[in-house]
């Protein structure tokens, strides 16, 4: 029997004996029918609606509630069997247990009707077809159905924040619900959510399936949310007494009695069916996690998650609870593989307080959207609210004006999150902003936003020859297609801004053409390696780099750790380290307008470069292009890291020399805006508490631009994993890499090209990309300090010359600046040369293509 809207959840029959007057009195007053549990078997506490014969007092058993209380288990078994027990108020019928299941005998609200007439609940009491053994369906009556609909809340459980609560309308029972959310967004917190409330406030059962974190991480989560602990602390077992008083608590309330936790190895989809229809008064199933990515250690992983789905939807249909999973991923090919019945994705918004929930149901799209504030250090999300979205297209005008206001502008803002979320690439990195910015105000309901944000993106898009020719390229395109009937109306704006008009975006379907070719940067997307790079140079190589490296490492006395065994990869700091903590600055000033135009090399490659439009503000001047040679070798003179393992060292008082490694840190205030902020693209993805994670390199700059008055203060350290300091490790290798370059770079042609080629798949090595690729080195660490000390040296030249006078108008990458020069010379702070630490400098013209390398 289908639980309707306005049933509540199973209750025992212990409990419901306990509770028996109240649930009478909803049964009476609000119509309210509830399942009853007694071992195997299940009645109906139902009004008399549901049953009309009951209200005649001498067809079927009855007992006031004093004695129904008393004998309340021996009467369920009875109902349950198929004889109803009528309960009265004195002498009147209140109420009547009714049987709960198909098998149990036929009712008639006339005792005298035929047993195939349907039951109160809405069974057909036919024995069905015996010859094949059916079990006879069971039919919902348009009786049940209008009474869900006009009989108030549904009481099954929530997340019990209540700006989500409103947006979902609660976890409906025989459901799948799936929590979207990318790592680090905090989607394991809204399961653990959803369990605290019905367990600790509802007091109802919860089977808790976890596949990532163990009981202990769980426990600690709760005990964090509850009391307000620090999370980081509690997992080191640093407890106050007031938090092990509520431990205390949480045990003698029963909790564990109630909280059910399932965190053995290898946990299937399959283990948690088979558990769950043996939990009595089981209220919710919360499965954490699905994981996206492919581990051979988890079965809830990878191309197996689909089928996990499908096992979890038909447990929630066949015990008619709701079944909550949380998957780290909201790439939306994932999303319909997995084929939920509601998704509620997680989206990190420009307000690092705030994080979007929007709640989609299968068959019906977007049906409401919720703010979260995010409590990450005390493992739990706070209530922000309701975020408005629009659904519904706007009538009011052509062009900006209907597109802005509609599904148009959700459905690009949908379509453009695979790019703006990072899980997908292949377009400028200015298209990229302009669809971040979209999105932003598509969230925040900002029409005057959204009008403003249009033309530049309709420019940025206009750009792009071809989409990605994928999925997710042929929907962006898609979504942008209303906005190019428009091109009129942005005509008019952007003429009158001075910008070009958008052209229709085309897919690699239109056009033919093949994608073109993104800037061959020394540090791009990919990592450029192949199988066999990780072998030895051949003997007599022009430059045997990664010899040198490997024997720089292997003679250090620290004794340093070069690979992190495969098995620990996915624990510890190293889930942490990401390419974005290089710290590259990818900057320009605000007053100056950057433009990715098309250009094709003299070999034919087909490119993207920098053009730069300056202001007349700035007066005469030409610009001054900046060249650092051997940004990363040089860097490798004194990298502090730490060559040994990384211990958990947790939030720190100061940075200690002695230690080196990453660091959680708030993002320290930068008012500058002739500078970009020290630690570069680092702020651009902060957690959910504003924090972003850093390498020695940065820390130890910030405590220079502290000391020289232009930072407030250090940021506090929350979180850090450090090990003994070393700045030597690499020295040998920078020593015979300046040392070959010197001799090399007057020779030019192959053996230079050779040179180059082999110290940069060397250091590449240092952490390669692609899980296949073999490398006598895994250190994600050593790569980013070493990344992130040659964009510290980059920040700290341009910073130099800036406070000489001089106008920085980009600082790109970690070796190109761009200086406006009015007398036609570089500033002095840069030593023009060939070798290490010295620059090439080279004058265009305003609104001349920025050429690149060997161009």
């Amino acid at each position: 029997m289908s639980q309707s809207p306005q049933e509540e959840s199973p209750v025992s029959a212990s409990a419901a004996r306990t509770r028996l007057y109240s649930l009478v009195k909803l049964t009476e007053e609000e119509g309210r029918t509830t399942v009853i549990t007694k071992h195997k078997v299940r009645a109906l506490l139902a009004p008399l609606d549901r049953f009309p014969a009951a209200r005649k007092t001498d067809a079927f058993p009855a007992h006031v509630l004093s004695a129904a209380q008393k004998d309340f288990g021996d009467l369920v078994t009875l109902a349950a069997k198929g004889e109803p027990q009528v309960l009265l108020r004195n002498t009147t019928p209140v109420a009547v247990l009714l049987p709960a299941d198909p098998a149990a005998s036929a009712l008639s609200t006339d005792t005298a009707a035929d047993t195939g007439a349907a039951t109160a609940g809405g069974a057909v009491n036919s024995q069905g077809n015996q010859d094949r053994g059916s079990t006879p369906r069971r039919l919902a009556t348009l009786g049940d159905v209008m009474s869900a609909l006009t009989g108030g809340p549904v009481g099954g459980p929530t997340f019990g924040l209540p700006g989500l609560d409103a947006a979902t309308g609660g976890l409906p029972a025989g459901r799948l619900t799936l929590v979207a959310a990318p790592p680090s967004v905090g989607g394991s917190l809204l399961g653990l959510s959803a369990a605290r409330k019905t367990a600790l406030v509802d007091r109802r059962t919860v089977l808790y399936a976890a596949s990532g974190p163990n009981r202990d991480d769980i426990f600690r989560r709760i005990l964090s949310a509850e009391t307000g602990g620090e999370y980081p602390r509690l997992k080191q077992g640093r407890l106050t007494e007031h938090e092990q008083e509520v431990a205390h608590q949480l045990v003698r309330a029963g909790v564990g009695d109630l909280l059910l936790i399932d965190d053995g190895t290898n946990l299937q989809a399959e283990d948690i069916a088979d558990t769950a229809p043996h939990m009595e008064g089981l209220a919710l199933v919360v499965v954490d996690r699905l994981q996206a990515a492919h581990s051979a250690r988890l079965p809830l992983s990878g191309d197996r998650l689909p089928d996990a789905s499908q096992v979890l939807a038909a447990l929630a249909r066949d015990l008619q609870v709701p079944v909550l999973a949380v998957v780290d991923s909201d790439d939306p090919t994932l999303l319909g593989l997995l084929d939920a019945d509601v998704v509620v994705t997680l989206t990190a918004t420009a307000d690092p307080g705030k994080v979007q929930a929007t709640v989609t149901e299968r068959d019906f799209g977007t049906i409401g959207s919720a703010y979260l504030q995010p409590d990450l250090i005390h493992a739990r999300f706070l209530d922000a609210g309701a975020a408005p979205l629009e659904h519904t297209d706007s009538p009011a005008g052509p062009g900006l004006s209907a597109a802005a206001g509609g599904t148009a502008a959700l459905e690009l803002a949908e379509a453009a999150l695979p790019y703006t979320s990072g899980g997908h690439r292949g377009i400028p990195a200015a298209f990229t902003h302009e669809l971040a910015a979209w999105r932003t105000a598509v969230a925040g309901g900002d029409q005057d936003a959204l009008r403003d944000i249009l033309p530049s993106l309709l420019q940025a898009a206009a750009a792009v020859e071809q989409m990605p020719d994928t999925h997710e390229g042929h929907r962006l395109a898609a979504a942008l297609r209303p906005y190019s009937t428009a091109s009129a109306y942005a005509a008019d704006a952007t003429q009158s801004a001075g910008q070009a008009t958008a052209a229709p975006v085309q897919t690699p379907a239109e056009t033919g053409q093949a994608q073109a070719d993104v800037a061959e940067d020394e540090e791009g997307d990919e990592d450029g390696l192949a199988p066999g790079d990780e072998e030895d140079e051949p003997d007599g190589h022009v430059f045997p780099a990664l010899k040198i490296l490997k024997d720089a490492v292997g003679r250090s006395k620290m004794h340093p750790i070069p690979v992190i065994r495969t098995a620990d990869r996915d624990s510890g700091p190293w889930t942490l380290i990401s390419e974005h903590m290089d710290g590259e600055p990818r900057w320009v000033h605000p007053d100056v307008t950057a433009t990715r135009v098309p250009h094709i090399r003299a070999n034919g490659k087909r490119v993207r470069r920098d053009r730069l439009d300056v202001p007349d503000s700035f007066g005469e001047g030409v610009l001054c292009l900046i060249d650092r040679n051997g940004s990363f070798p040089s860097a490798c003179s004194a990298v502090p890291l730490a060559p040994n393992k990384l211990l958990h060292t947790g939030p720190l008082d100061g940075y200690d020399k002695a230690g080196a490694g990453i660091y959680l840190i708030d993002i320290p205030e930068w008012t500058r805006i002739d500078m970009p902020h020290p630690l570069g693209r680092i702020i651009d993805r902060p957690d959910d508490d504003g924090r972003v994670w850093v390498t020695t390199p940065h820390i130890k700059q910030l405590e220079k631009l502290v000391r020289a008055g232009h930072l407030a203060a250090m940021p506090a350290i929350h979180d850090s994993w450090t090990g003994k300091a070393n700045e030597s490790l690499f020295k040998p290798f920078y020593e015979a890499t300046r040392k070959a370059r010197t001799e090399l770079v007057q020779v030019g042609g192959e053996p230079y090209k050779a040179y180059k080629t082999r110290l940069s798949i060397a250091l590449r090595l240092l952490w390669p990309k692609r899980p296949e690729q073999k490398s006598p080195f895994w250190r994600p660490d050593w790569r980013m300090s070493m990344v992130a000390e040659a964009s510290v040296r980059h920040w700290s030249v341009a910073f130099r010359a800036v406070q000489e006078g001089h106008q920085l108008l980009a600082l790109r990458n970690v070796d190109a600046a761009v200086f406006w020069a009015p007398d036609g010379t570089a500033p002095a702070t840069y030593r023009i040369g060939t070798g290490f630490g010295e620059v090439k400098a080279k004058f265009v013209q305003p609104g001349e293509v920025i050429l690149e390398g060997d161009d």
